[in-house]
């Protein structure tokens, strides 16, 4: 079933997703003309274009390997693996791969697909009974299909402010329910914990966790021993990068990213020796090493066109499919074109991009956050093969796109770099402090302190302080991989005088973030238990 992107919700994270496929076209070179001999050259021209590429961009560290179904042609470090260290990296340098994780994990589920345990139009809810959404008929009938392929009607990114403030992953799942769904099997937006639901089920039903599995049914028979979905393994990793944000225009060691709670979608860390071996079983149809590991079939639906996540422009342009953890694409001359990119704004940017009919794939890992250098090494790397030639300035083309995206996220936002000339003043502080509750996000509290009113919020009790900027609205600092500066804190204030409710606007893209007054902490929800003697923060577990 192909299903249609409206674009109405979908955010710059999702573009981000699919830049790899949209951005551009491919010459017009006909199969036959691609021949070993011009790969090789094109494989010298990017070994001697990396160095460069890597310190134009001013990321630490970037590794790339280029595969085909029976080998790997080229892999090889460039940089280092943290800023001020001279610690290189090498093939074996482990990176966190953000979303590139989709498709490797949608490669395991086709596994378990391929053993009989599970098929892609399996409902989830057979093997994940406690995944439930807003409409009773969509819980019943939404498969691993449609949640692998983001046509679930969940709203775009559903569940990563949750993440953000601190929930953990079966608590982000137990308040999708809570999310409005866009019309089923008709829309795609991106969604980690959809995705992540999915992997659960297919998981389950291999009577195993999700590491667990992958272990298993991939990383195990492919001998990819420095690949895992756990974010501990990472960190034990005396050989791995760490992340780098890009702040003031410089790369900085800042934060680190635990995406534990969406592994299946983002949480996975690999060295680009280890990916190889996995590109190279895709691009061999499920085999790796002539053995097969991986039935041909399954792993074929994971790379077929399943919903439109980049409507054409015009009636004479190329759309943009999503496959089942796949970008999927096709050149000026048809031919098939897979991909996937990766993100962590905290400091992460990956991709993957093969071309089955020409047995050929590239893989680019780096410890920076994402502004175009993965995506630009491999788009020179396919001019050199499809042209002989580099068609653009491909780093600047990336950069400037990338940082449109990121300038815009927060569009749906008021603009705060100004603050005005004659705020009106706000109430007693009285008037605001009190316990707000919302059916997604849980309790809120409003204190008063020496330095003003705070906010509490989250199963971590995140604080944060509140500045006044006009009446009764106020501003706060988010937080987290999905951040965005300042954002407003907008109390409603009723007949009696005092704050009726509290629209947080950073989290009410999806209408989910106003927060009613209550007069004493709820009981927790029946799908959930509470963390917390005081209740203040309580969460699902």
């Amino acid at each position: 079933m192909t299903v249609l992107n409206t674009g109405v919700t979908n955010s710059a994270r999702r573009v981000c997703a699919a830049l790899l496929v949209s951005v551009v076209g491919s010459a017009q070179v006909a199969a036959e003309e691609i021949t070993e001999e011009r790969i090789a050259t094109a494989i010298q021209e990017l070994d001697r274009e990396a160095p460069d590429l890597l310190s134009r961009s001013g990321v630490p560290g970037m590794a790339i390997a280029v595969v085909s179904g029976d080998r790997v042609l080229y892999q090889r470090g460039f940089g280092v693996r943290a800023l001020g260290g001279g610690e290189p990296v090498d093939t074996e340098t482990v990176f966190q791969l953000a979303s590139v994780s989709k498709p490797l994990a949608a490669t395991v589920v086709a596994g378990l697909v391929g053993d009989g345990l599970i098929a892609w139009e399996t409902p989830v809810f057979r093997f994940l009974p406690s995944f439930v959404l807003s409409d009773p008929w969509v819980t019943r009938s939404v498969t691993l299909a449609d949640l692998l392929s983001h046509r679930s009607g969940l709203p775009d990114h559903a569940g990563d402010l949750l993440e953000d403030l601190g929930f953990g992953r079966e608590e982000i799942l137990a308040r999708l329910r809570c999310a409005p769904l866009s019309p089923f099997r008709i829309t795609n937006a991106y969604t980690n914990f959809g995705f992540t639901a999915a992997a659960l089920a297919g998981a389950s039903a291999a009577g195993m966790e999700w590491a667990d599995v992958a272990d298993r049914r991939l990383f195990a028979p492919l001998g990819m021993d420095r690949s895992s979905f756990r974010y501990a393994d990472y960190l034990a990793r005396t050989n791995r990068t760490l992340a780098h944000a890009y702040v003031d225009g410089v790369y900085q060691p800042l934060y680190e990213r635990d995406a534990d709670a969406q592994a299946p979608a983002g949480g996975a860390s690999a060295s680009v020796s280890d990916l190889a071996k996995w590109a190279q079983l895709v691009l061999d149809e499920g085999r790796y090493a002539g053995e097969p590991v991986i039935q041909s079939e399954a792993l074929l639906q994971t790379q077929l066109p399943q919903s439109i996540s980049d409507p054409a422009p015009t009636a004479d342009g190329r759309s943009g499919f999503y496959g089942l953890g796949w970008n999927v694409g096709y050149d000026d001359s048809g031919r098939t074109k897979l991909s996937h990119s990766g993100a962590f704004m905290l400091g992460v940017a990956t991709s993957v991009t093969l071309y089955p009919g020409l047995d050929l794939g590239i893989l680019v890992l780096t410890n920076g956050a994402p502004y175009g250098l993965a995506e630009a090494t491999s788009q020179i790397f396919f001019d050199l093969v499809l042209e002989g030639e580099v068609r653009n300035d491909w780093l600047s083309l990336y950069f400037e796109r990338f940082s449109e995206l990121w300038a815009h996220e927060g569009d749906f936002m008021r603009d705060y770099r100004s603050p005005p000339a004659s705020p009106e003043p706000p109430l007693a502080q009285s008037a605001y402090v009190g316990i707000y509750e919302s059916p997604y996000y849980g309790p809120l509290t409003v204190a008063s302190g020496a330095a003003g009113l705070q906010i509490t919020l989250g199963p971590q009790a995140m604080t944060f302080p509140l500045a006044h900027w006009d009446g009764d609205l106020f501003v706060f600092e988010t937080t987290g991989e999905n951040a965005l500066g300042l954002s407003g804190a907008e109390f409603v204030v009723g007949p009696s005088g005092s704050a009726d409710s509290l629209i947080l606007e950073r989290y009410n893209q999806a209408g989910l973030g106003t927060f009613t007054r209550i007069s004493e902490l709820p009981p927790c929800p029946s799908w959930c238990a509470c963390v917390g003697s005081d209740r203040v923060s309580w969460g699902c577990r």
